[in-house]
């Protein structure tokens, strides 16, 4: 690995760069985009072609200090019951405009806490997504499940109705860290959890766990991933915590002076990654590992890694649908973003109309940037033939533009006729190396740190 000194000296403990989940990032989007555009881009959608849904349920029973995500809480059932018919509203109003034959690749259920719905709430938002588009051959149905939230009868309404993927938020196992940031999940609650999924032969199974969090040590860190594994989850995603109590009003209930220093971070990610590749897991991009034989594994071999807004992805579709209030869809011709607040966008689509509040259309160069940073974010290299005649560009302009990106960086990578490579030792930089090719204004906030 490249010395503490020069990562130091490059700026990853002190720069502030976006998880580059969407170029250009959503602090770009601009209400030139709107319900408009998005009709239109769903009206183009090619005949019988396969994308991804994405649902969003932005309800919590409890509302966890770490968390960044637009939530809301809410104490009884009559809130998510009416949130759930404006999803129906919501379908509809795409069902009506989207062409013949299209299937569905992907869909995934977020939040929020899509557990909290009811079974009925449930068996109704899944028939009317049914109704909406029916599964392509081996599309994968993902949802987001809160152990503390689940029960057997909400798990036989999901099995049913196709789910093949569950995704399970860890964070940490530590009681002191879990009071800490508001977070109270047992070992013991969570493995129960996994049991009922898997009992209901829903095999495919994701955790996320955050590095960076307070009172985190190595050995605390050690403890949580060692746990973990004894779930054997397919995939495991290892997020570092965003500590933005100026934008998340909920972090300021988190003490700033018991998060570890940029250092530290740095050595709790490395420590937890060395557990998951000595228990075999092979290393996806920049923080996530897979199971030999999984999707994520199978895609990163093969050359297929994408990344979304979900994070990495082994799907290939061109259009991503969101549903639900800050849902985010992208389409060939850009992005388009539902209305942040539940009650805007409740209010828009029971009057009939798309939230739609902002988005981006992109631009040839855009498009040119985009494929740049996320073949770095996922394979850590550039290919100067795949820009240049993707994107008609002069192949010495390519070139010129990686050899840039090098003698920012001291030189730690390899470039050559090929195009630019980034070895292992210097991965850590790899965000700050995305943001090298970002053209636009990264003094908007909302960025989290490099490690």
């Amino acid at each position: 690995m490249v010395t503490r000194t020069q990562l130091s000296k490059l700026g990853l403990f002190d720069a502030k760069v976006p998880r580059y989940t969407s170029y250009p990032t959503a602090p770009h989007f601009s209400k030139e985009v709107g319900p408009g555009e998005y009709s239109s881009w769903i009206q183009q959608i090619p005949e019988d072609s396969a994308i991804s849904l994405y649902v969003h349920v932005p309800f919590c029973r409890r509302l966890c200090w770490f968390c960044a995500c637009r939530t809301q809480g809410t104490a009884t059932a009559s809130p998510v019951a009416a949130y759930v018919d404006s999803l129906l509203q919501e379908i509809a109003l795409v069902k009506a405009q989207l062409p013949r034959g299209v299937t569905l690749s992907r869909l995934h259920w977020g939040g929020g806490t899509p557990t909290l719905l009811t079974p009925d709430l449930m068996r109704r938002l899944s028939d009317a997504l049914g109704d909406l588009a029916p599964f392509a051959p081996n599309a994968e149905f993902s949802v987001e499940i809160d152990p503390n939230e689940i029960d057997e009868e909400r798990l036989d309404v999901l099995a049913k109705a196709g789910m093949n993927r569950a995704s399970i938020g860890v964070q940490d196992f530590d009681p002191e860290i879990q009071q800490t940031i508001g977070r109270a999940q047992g070992f013991e609650v969570t493995r129960r959890a996994v049991d009922m999924i898997r009992e209901r032969g829903v095999h495919s199974l994701n955790a996320d766990i955050l590095f960076g969090l307070p009172h985190q040590s190595k050995a605390r860190i050690t403890e949580t991933v060692q746990k973990l594994l004894s779930f054997a989850p397919d995939r495991v995603a290892l997020y570092g915590y965003a500590h933005v109590p100026w934008m998340a009003k909920r972090q300021q209930m988190i003490p700033s002076d018991a998060l570890p220093t940029p250092t530290e971070r740095l050595d709790l990610f490395e420590t937890a990654r060395r557990l998951f590749v000595w228990d075999d897991y092979a290393e996806i991009g920049i923080d996530h590992f897979a199971a030999k034989g999984d999707g994520l594994e199978i895609a990163q071999r093969t050359g297929n890694l994408r990344r979304n807004f979900q994070g990495y992805t082994d799907d290939t579709s061109e259009v991503l649908l969101g549903i639900g209030a800050s849902s985010i869809s992208r389409f060939p011709q850009g992005y388009t973003q539902n209305a942040p607040s539940t009650s805007a966008h409740v209010g828009a689509v029971r009057d009939g109309q798309f939230s739609v509040s902002r988005g981006h259309k992109f631009t040839a160069e855009d498009k040119m940037r985009a494929r740049v940073i996320e073949a770095l974010m996922c394979d850590f290299a550039v290919s100067a033939d795949e820009i240049s005649n993707g994107f008609d560009l002069p192949k010495d302009q390519v070139a010129a533009m990686l050899r840039r990106a090098n003698d920012e960086f001291d030189g730690l990578f390899v470039v050559d006729d090929w195009g630019l490579k980034i070895p292992e030792k210097a991965r850590p930089l790899t965000r700050m190396v995305a943001r090298h090719f970002d053209a636009y204004d990264l003094s908007k906030a909302g960025h989290s740190s490099a490690i």
